[in-house]
């Protein structure tokens, strides 16, 4: 088995000294990391690196300025990083590492209420990635306490943008029946689409899944967000009919979602793919994570509670299960309320209320309505 390493495509080599060196190489893009494997330095330019940006040697002895906030960003990646998957390490990265490159050098104990409300000011025309922004640097406002750094987290005085929508859209029923009129069984589109709702796997979960979590008539696999956490529970769901109908149809693969070329599909192909067939389908709006948000919608609607959707979904904490169970499952509350409304007896119970106030005599009302 493959040895995972922190720092992926981050290979080094022998210069003409004699000293070893670091390098990131991906997809044709490569910078210099440095000597020192595991530095702030080492970090730096390696997160940069990244986001396909390559970062320039800091001059001075110091390199990263203690104190500032490029060493709590350093710190944050060293310490926290190792507890999440890589594919949640870019989330953070896309947030923090803009943040960074615009103020770096500050010094993070001069960090007060008013800077973290004007950095919330520059982004309100996105709300939704000014509010992960904020997220993040609290996150590291909290390692900076943690550390004794500052003696209180200013980002925690600001609130966020109100959020204009609740994410990536849900898929209805319509749109459900109108990619599976366009992509038909024993296509990749059709399988993919049947995988992702009748599992509720993510992307970065469902492109890994294949013959090997099928066990009999129940397929298996553990969420790669939630496997380093304490908490993270193994997904363990029926085989839906419709699935092993898709299954069957296609030929057989290490992975249900390979390429034509026989490769195991990436999380971002994934998403790229899904976006082709949906757009070729007329459905724009819709994506890969909307799948995953359909089935907890459709067991919220059928009466599921939010411990029975966390069971399939493989989410860890209650409240966003139970979200689903407020805003989808509110129909069928009302109209289980109504039916208690039986019209026979509610006439004939509103009959008999009158009796109670009959108990009060006419002349009796007519002296208090006269007080």
């Amino acid at each position: 088995m493959k040895r995972k390493t922190q720092f992926p495509n981050a290979t080094y080599y022998t210069d003409k000294s004699g000293n070893r060196r670091w390098r990131y190489r991906h997809k044709g893009f490569a910078a210099e990391l440095g000597t020192e494997y595991g530095s702030d330095e080492f970090i730096r330019r390696y997160e940069a690196a990244v986001q396909r940006v390559t970062a320039k040697p800091q001059i001075g002895a110091g390199r990263t300025v203690p104190g500032s906030l490029d060493d709590l960003v350093a710190h944050f990646y060293k310490l926290h990083f190792p507890t999440i998957e890589e594919s949640t390490r870019a989330d953070y990265r896309s947030v923090i590492e803009p943040l960074r490159l615009k103020h770096g050098k500050k010094s993070v104990k001069n960090m007060r209420v008013r800077h973290v409300m004007a950095i919330k000011a520059s982004m309100s025309a996105t709300p939704v990635q000014a509010n992960k922004t904020l997220k993040r640097l609290s996150q590291m406002m909290d390692l900076a306490v943690q550390m004794e750094w500052v003696a209180a987290n200013p980002v925690k005085g600001v609130k966020k943008y109100s959020a204009p929508t609740d994410g990536f859209h849900t898929w209805d029923e319509g749109e459900i029946a109108r990619f599976y009129e366009v992509h038909k069984i024993g296509t990749p589109a059709h399988l993919c689409m049947t995988l992702m709702l009748y599992t509720g796997a993510a992307k970065v979960d469902a492109v890994k899944l294949g013959p090997a979590n099928v066990k009999g008539d129940r397929i298996e696999y553990r969420r790669q967000k939630t496997k380093k956490n304490p908490s993270g529970v193994l997904v363990d769901i029926p085989m839906h009919p419709a699935l092993v109908e898709a299954i069957e149809a296609t030929p057989k693969t290490f992975t249900f979602l390979e390429t034509h070329q026989k490769k195991a599909r990436s999380r971002n192909g994934l998403g790229t793919s899904m976006r082709k067939w949906c757009d070729k389908a007329g459905l724009p709006m819709c994506s890969s994570h909307g799948l995953r948000k359909a089935i907890c919608r459709r067991i919220a609607e059928a009466g599921g509670t939010p411990f029975e959707i966390m069971s399939v979904s493989g989410q860890v904490t209650l409240a966003m299960a139970q979200k689903y169970c407020e805003t989808f499952g509110r129909r069928d509350l009302a109209d289980s309320a109504f039916s208690k409304l039986d019209g026979t007896n509610a006439e004939q119970n509103l009959a008999n209320h009158p009796a109670r106030f009959a108990s009060i005599s006419p002349k009796q009302r007519k002296t208090k309505d006269n007080k």
